[in-house]
């Protein structure tokens, strides 16, 4: 629990030296972190919330980190904080970060090595504002009727279709390191029928003076390869490779990579030891196929959020085990962080059930023309170094998402989306990268630049609403004017229809349950000729329900969802459900398309 306050109505104050302390901006309450603070009290006024709020928390650091020669490097580590953050520590400024959804940390070693025994005071400023250069965008917009609106007032305007929960969403910890420290571990893998070799690449802070030992273990724990040196390769006789789920029998098989750091320093003998689960997997892109291990991969899944009652985007183990239940029930294989990148805790469980994630960035809502200017563009390079520097090594990335329906439509999204995703493969070059568009197949400037063409499309919805009968005819054009323009493998990334539950109609109508399922088979007929040429994958438009601004076309949200808000099903959760089962139990004994491979992608 944190102590909590909120600077009403002010955007972008100077913050003097004495507001460094929470108490100092006004009332406080108390707020649970992780969580987005929308929904924790009964304050309409911070519901809607935009401008600067403040937490606060002390702690007692243990002695032991406090003390030696050299002693340990203390360092404070937030998961994520949706959007603009400053952090203190007894009063210091030890870091400053812009983005809602990547983790950050500051080693605060010398601010609170001083004084042993006293509590740490942990202050953070946060500003969840979107302007045109924020990722994802957003514009503040005065109302100056004061006829019509107090004096002041301003609302958030945005071009995406779900919440703009804030907050401290994910766990905020602190660790120690020794002086000289493990900072970063780079993996890739290759394989072939019996043997497999782990690249890897070490870097060490703090010393020059030191060495370095590997280890691999399989989940036996039995050393199956080693190493030393800050760069070198791991044989591995007969490896177990990771597998998506319904795959394989074993699916998300990890190994154990142990790297033992000792150092030299100031005479004294430094040991850091740091353990990191690796997938042994390889990913290729024809122009018609997605292969895992050489074998062809079909995306069955679905789209997400990191949304639920009360909590927001707040991370809450219980709802994410029961996602992944509902998921494995479901049988799904893989979904996309759409639209940003989900919190560590669930990378990892996709990593070990063996879920095949399309890793997206926040790019959601890139629509005005400033927003593929310079500034926007090199703070998009920047989010994408973060996230690939966080999820570079996990086996369940199989592709990045650079952005989410951008207006790719207009001229300058071409040079932008070039340079992103080129910048995106020189940071990883073992993965195809992507963006996800609803732009049309001859105006889109992106395009070009994409390992997979990533579609959404809401036919008989957004377009013909009410008119099933359309979908057949546009879908399937939509994929043949693709797939005869770029000769690229084609996702339908996005498709659905809203159901309010309970509400049905014979002959089906919009908004009911029958309509709903009535969509998504029409979908499926297509889906089903075309996935035996070049469509790679389809994900619903969306696992679960989720909230969004208030407006005219959403009750409480958006209803796309197959499951409730609460988790439960929907007619289309089995229309769906049968369909995942019926695919897995078609591909899973498919012959293998290559016998050796690499991660390499040309």
């Amino acid at each position: 629990m944190w102590e909590f306050s909120a600077v009403f109505k002010q955007l972008f104050p100077s913050i003097s030296p004495w507001q460094r302390h929470c108490k100092a901006t006004g009332p406080v309450i108390d707020m649970p972190v992780p969580a987005s603070f929308n929904d924790i009290t009964q304050d309409p006024s911070l519901e809607n919330y935009i401008g600067w709020v403040w937490y606060e928390k002390e702690v007692l650091l243990p002695l032991r980190w406090l003390q030696g020669d050299p002693a340990p490097r203390v360092v404070l580590r937030f998961g994520s904080a949706h959007y603009y953050s400053i952090v203190w520590v007894n009063g210091v400024q030890v870091v400053e970060h812009e983005g809602g959804h990547l983790p950050f940390e500051a080693d605060i070693s010398s601010v609170v090595q001083g004084s042993p025994g006293s509590l740490c005071r942990i202050t953070v400023a946060l500003n969840n504002t979107l302007t045109p250069h924020t990722l994802p965008p957003g514009s503040i917009q005065y109302m100056a009727d004061k006829s019509r609106y107090p004096k002041n007032y301003f609302v958030q305007n945005t071009k995406f279709d779900f919440f703009n929960y804030a907050g401290i969403h994910r766990p905020v910890v602190l660790y120690t390191t020794p002086a000289a420290y493990i900072d970063d571990i780079t993996v890739t893998t290759t394989s072939s029928d019996s043997v497999a070799m782990v690249q890897y690449q070490v870097s060490v802070v703090g010393s020059t003076a030191n060495s370095l030992s590997l280890s691999l273990r399989d989940q036996e724990g039995k050393v199956v390869a080693t190493g030393d040196g800050p760069v070198g390769e791991l044989k591995v006789l007969n490896p177990n490779l990771w597998w998506p789920y319904l795959m394989h029998e074993n699916p998300g098989y990890l190994y154990s990579l142990e790297v033992r750091m000792q150092a030299q320093l100031g005479g004294a003998l430094l040991e850091d030891v740091y353990t990191l689960p690796v997938g042994i997997r390889t990913v290729h892109v024809t122009s018609s196929q997605f292969l895992i291990n050489g074998r062809p991969f079909y995306f069955h899944g679905v789209n997400k959020h990191e949304d639920a009652d009360i909590r927001g985007k707040g991370l809450d183990w219980p709802l994410i085990v029961k996602d992944f239940n509902l998921l494995r029930w479901l049988g799904a294989n893989s979904f996309r962080t759409s639209h940003y990148p989900y919190a560590e805790e669930i990378m990892d469980l996709c990593d070990a059930y063996g879920i095949a994630v399309i890793d997206e960035s926040p790019g959601v809502g890139i629509k005005l023309p400033e927003s593929f200017g310079n500034r926007s563009l090199q703070h998009h390079l920047a989010v994408m170094e973060e996230l690939v520097r966080r999820d570079k090594n996990r086996p369940s990335v199989v592709m990045w998402s650079v952005a989410n329906e951008p207006a790719s439509e207009l001229p300058p999204a071409a040079h932008y989306f070039k340079t992103v995703i080129a910048h995106t493969k020189a940071l990883d070059p073992s993965r195809p990268v992507t963006f996800v568009t609803d732009a049309n197949y001859a105006l889109d400037h992106g395009a070009p630049y994409v390992d997979v063409i990533c579609v959404n499309s809401y036919f008989s919805w957004y377009h013909d609403p009410g008119h099933l009968e359309v979908i057949p005819l546009q879908l399937t054009a939509q994929f043949e004017n693709w797939y005869k323009t770029y000769q690229k493998p084609i996702i339908q990334s996005e498709y659905g229809a809203d159901s309010v539950p309970g509400l049905h109609s014979d002959p089906p109508m919009m908004f009911t349950e029958e309509y709903q399922q009535a969509l998504l088979r029409e979908y499926h007929s297509v889906l089903d000729k075309k996935r035996k040429e070049y469509v790679i994958g389809e994900l619903i438009w969306n696992f679960a329900d989720f909230m969004t601004n208030q407006g005219t076309t959403r009750v409480l949200g958006n209803k796309k969802g197959i499951f409730t808000r609460q988790r439960q099903p929907k007619a289309a959760a089995f229309v769906l459900r049968d369909r995942y089962w019926k695919i897995a139990n078609e591909s899973s004994c498919l012959p293998p398309a290559i016998t050796s491979h690499s991660l390499f992608l040309k």
